[in-house]
Order: structure tokens, then sequence, then C-alpha cells
């Protein structure tokens, strides 16, 4: 291919993607990119991406080729790629589906066309546990139970099966979507909902039934879940965050559907009920009385014929429910989720024990399309007090992202964009109690953190919903699946780390499409020059893969914006 200068890609031999942002082929290369490629960096002027064994294998079950993907990269580069890229990129894209899980009339098989390749796998000592015996020169039986774990070891050595062995159909529960909501709304699902649905059910048959659908908050991913169980018409599981989280698909479900309140469970600290549809948070799936005893309330798993289980917010999936995934994967597995990223690196284990990406779809696509709300993004950074420097200076690394976490220079910033949105349905974010205590006393607003309980959180969401509160200070306990339709100002004044996540749900509060059609405001406050600030370099990569632009500002230089 000839020197194409005008092109903004650069791919380099180590598998990292250069990416000129001031061109004009920028958003069109970024939304390629971002099918198969991981962001790393996202400086203002060239962003980095990675070709990561994950993001390949994600590409591939979603469909891409090799040959697809080579072709996006020629479109945009400057050079020729690297003889060594095509050639590993060609080389990962193949190995997913190289070995299949399937059925051969009641038994389960590792299956591949390559018999050297089942020979190299049934001596992998990290494998071997998961065999049974091998059938044919192409075939080794494998034990029922063993079919996650099987699939767990063979990502970790390279090798991520493709699972074509198929699923229990589970209880039958049959039952409708409502046309017109409680509120006497019309209702139907979306067009990518339905698109969403459809793909990861795949008509039943074994090339569906797990994955991950990947869409923004405000984008309706509970409505996609309603989607997929019309399409299993199966008693269903649901795995969710917190207990507000919990009465909130109860309350979506009995809106959106015509499921009785006797058909549906909720399976939390408060209540233990096991129904068709049953609800239950991961909090209490993972409670045990002593680290040295089992997990109460793992048989929930056992306790019906479930045909569906639905992770929301999967990318937050705690470690117990992995092992008990490994053991389940004869049943429909959904995860939902804004972001695959996770902060223990464990996306892997998601690929292998939930399933691959299966959907996803640009937030500015669905911003430009009217879905989700509009959002600008600042950072304001502030300079740490004098009397804090020295404290700062001598502290430890974990202590120094602490004290510029909670700069007491940020709070007359945030009590300025109070009062410039005071029209506006507003949180303020936080991660630090002292902080969120002190924040919510000078601003005169409700206080939520883990310790508020539900009744009272519930309460003050609602209050918050119909406006007779137009200001909330939140802890982390408000990151996750809160439907809170009307914020459409979010001031995040620290955060856990570098966390991509945590933007993304940060961010996902306030995108829920304005009935006036307003924008939303994310305004980010980090002390400059600290750990705060550069963990917020971190945090941003979110913003930056979705396509969010955002503006960097001075505290001095604030009044401008205001």
């Amino acid at each position: 291919m000839p020197y194409q200068p005008a092109n903004p890609l650069i791919v380099q031999g180590d598998r990292s993607l250069l990416l000129e942002v001031d061109h004009p082929l920028y958003e069109s290369a970024r939304d390629a990119l971002a099918r198969f490629a991981e962001l790393e960096k996202s400086p203002e002027h060239i962003h980095t991406y990675r070709l990561s064994p994950l993001s390949l294998w994600n590409a591939a079950a979603a469909g891409m080729s090799g040959d697809e993907i080579l072709e996006s990269l020629r479109t945009y580069s400057k050079y020729d790629i690297p003889q060594n890229v095509e050639t590993e990129i060609l080389d990962y894209v193949s190995r997913f589906g190289c070995v299949k899980l399937l059925k051969q009339g009641q038994e389960l098989v590792l299956y591949s066309e390559d018999p050297l390749l089942i020979t190299e796998i049934t001596h992998h000592r990290n494998v071997q546990p998961w065999l049974d015996k091998r059938l044919d020169e192409h075939t080794v039986r494998i034990p029922e139970f063993a079919r996650g774990h099987l699939k767990q070891a063979l990502i970790k050595i390279g090798f991520p099966a493709e699972d074509l062995a198929g699923y229990v159909q589970g209880a039958t529960l049959d039952f409708a979507l409502k046309s017109v909501t409680r509120e006497k709304k019309p209702f139907r699902l979306r067009k990518y909902q339905m698109e969403a649905a459809d793909i990861f059910h795949a008509g039943g048959g074994p090339h569906g039934g797990s994955g991950v659908i990947v869409l923004p908050c405000g984008a309706g991913k509970t409505i996609v879940g309603i989607g997929v169980m019309l399409r299993t018409r199966c008693d269903t599981l649901i795995l969710s965050t917190n207990t507000v989280a919990v009465r909130q698909w109860i309350q979506e479900l009995l809106d959106k559907t015509d499921l009785t309140p006797e058909q549906i469970g909720e399976y939390t600290g408060d209540r233990k009920e096991i129904r068709p549809v049953t609800i239950a948070t991961y909090q209490i799936l993972t409670y045990r009385p002593r680290s040295s005893e089992d997990f109460v309330h793992l048989g929930i798993f056992s306790d019906r014929n479930w045909g569906l289980i639905i992770y929301d917010e999967v990318h937050l999936l705690p470690a117990p429910i992995f092992r008990i995934t490994a053991e389940i994967q004869a049943r429909r597995r959904l995860g939902l989720t804004a972001t695959l990223v996770r902060e223990d690196g464990r996306e892997d284990d998601v690929f292998s024990l939930i399933g691959p990406k299966k959907y996803d779809v640009p937030w500015k696509t669905l911003e430009q399309q009217g879905w989700i709300a509009t959002a600008h993004c600042y950072e304001i950074r502030v300079a740490l007090p004098h009397g804090r420097r020295m404290e700062y200076a001598v502290a430890e690394t974990r202590q120094k992202f602490r004290i510029a976490s909670e700069n007491p220079a940020k709070d007359p910033i945030v009590e300025k964009l109070v009062r410039k949105h005071r029209q506006d349905q507003v949180l303020v974010i936080g991660q630090y109690l002292d902080q969120l205590r002190l924040l919510a006393t000078q601003l005169d607003a409700p206080l939520i953190t883990g310790k508020t309980t539900n009744r009272k959180r519930e309460k003050l969401y609602e209050q918050f919903r119909t406006g007779e509160i137009k200001l909330l200070v939140v802890s982390k306990v408000a990151n996750f699946a809160i439907d809170l339709p009307d914020a459409n100002v979010a001031i995040q004044v620290s955060g856990t780390f570098g966390s991509r996540q945590e933007e993304a749900q940060r961010l996902g509060r306030i995108l829920r499409p304005k009935s006036d059609g307003s924008l939303a405001h994310f305004y980010s406050i980090v002390t400059r020059d600290s750990r705060d600030q550069e963990f917020a370099v971190n945090r941003q990569l979110f913003l930056t893969e979705q396509g969010y632009k955002y503006i960097i500002l001075d505290a001095d230089s604030l009044d401008k914006l205001l």
C-alpha cells in the first residue's frame, strides 16, 4: 500500500495504534477501531489503541473476520501494516472457534478439526483436570460439570472455545408485553433493543443464548433483558447490584409486561421470595457468616428450573458468582453492562463464562438518534491549598490520592456550579464520606450513602424524580442502576482511583433523554498536578472511547463558563 499521508492512523509493530484526533477522519476511524481494539491513552492530539487477544476474540465472536479487521486498518492507516501485526491478527482471530464444545448424543465433547491441536490441549496440565476420555483424534469427552471450568482454562492458554453445546429450556413462562404502560404511555421495544435481543437469542439455536450486551446507561438495558425474556419464555433469575435496583426491575416488569406480582420474587436482605421471575442482589448471594463458611444463598441457582440468568452490571460480577456460573453453563446467560472494563482484569472470565460481546452501540450514535441526552463534559482543575501541600508531599502514595481528592478548594467550585444549575436536577457524587457530609451541610442538601436505609433512599429518589428535591449529594451507592430520568447535571468531586467503569456509570446517571430536550452537563473537579489528576486521565478514557470531548478548565477561568 502506498504512503497515504492524508490518513489519521499509524499501526505499529507492537500492536499499538496511534490515531490523530484533529483529523477529518478521526470519528469514523475511532468507530471502526472500537469494534476490535482497546483504547489505552487519550491525551489531546494522539490517542493510543491496542490490539489485544481479547479485543480480537470479541470481534471474531461478533462475526468479524481477520480480513475485515485488516481492511479497516488499511482504510485509515498512513503506512503499510507491519507484517507481524497482520499475521498476529489473522492468527488470533482464527483461534476463536478452532475448538468447539458440542453435544454428540447425550455426551458433551470438545472438538477440533485439527487433531494436533486436540493433542496439544489434552497434554496441557491446566486443561487436563476438566477432560474425560479422548474418543477419537478430533474429539474429547467432557464431564457436564466441567463445561465452564474448561472454557476458563482454554482462554488462559490462548484457545477460546466456541460453545455450541446448547441449553436446557427451563420451566416455561408465558407472558406478553404491554402496549401501554401504567402511566398510559405507548410502549414497544426500540429498534436497537430488538436487534440486541434478537442477536443474543439467535432464534433459540446454539449460536445464541450466552453473551454480553453493551449499551449506555439510560438506553434501556432492562428493556433489552425483558426482550430476551420474551424470546426465551422461561423461568428467569436476574442478579443486580442492590435492593433499589432489584425493585426497579420489579417495577419495570410490572409496568411493561403482563406478569403479575405473584410471579415476581424479590431475593434481598429484606425478602427471600423464589418465584418464576426472581431478582436477587449480588450482595445477598455472596453473604456468608464467616469467611471460613459457605455462601448460604448460592442454592438459589438450583431452587428452580431456570432457563435464563441475567447478570445486570456484569462488569461488577463478584468472584463467587463466577464460580457458580462455571457450574451452570447449560442455562442461557445474558450479561448487561455499559462497559466491558473490569477493574480486576477478569474480562476473560466474563468472555468465557457469561459469553462474548454480542451487541453494542456507540453512545454518540444513540445520542444523535435522540435516545440518550446530549452531554457536555468538563474537567475543572483546582490547586491544592498551601497548607495542604506539605501534608501531600510527605504522604504515602495511596494517601496522596485521598488528600488530593478531598481538597477543600473543590467546595467553592461545587457551590458555584450548583448556583449556575439551580433550575436543574443536580447530583453531587463522590467517594469519601467526610467530604460528602461537609458538602451536604454547606449545600443544605440530602445525603445518600451506603448507610442510608433502602426506605429513605427510595423516598429521596422519588422526591428527586418529582422535582420536590432538585439537589442530592450521593456516594458511590448511586453509581449503579438507579433510575433518575430527570437528572441532568452531575458534579464529580472524587472517584475510585482510575475507574473507567465508574466514569461510565456516573455519566450514565444524567443521560436519560430529557422531556424538554435539554443538555446534560458532567463536571469532574480534580486537584491539579496530583494523583487525583493522574487518575482522572484514566477515567477519561471512557469518555474518549464513546466519542465525548471534554473541556479542561482552570478554576480561575471558571467564571467564563458561568
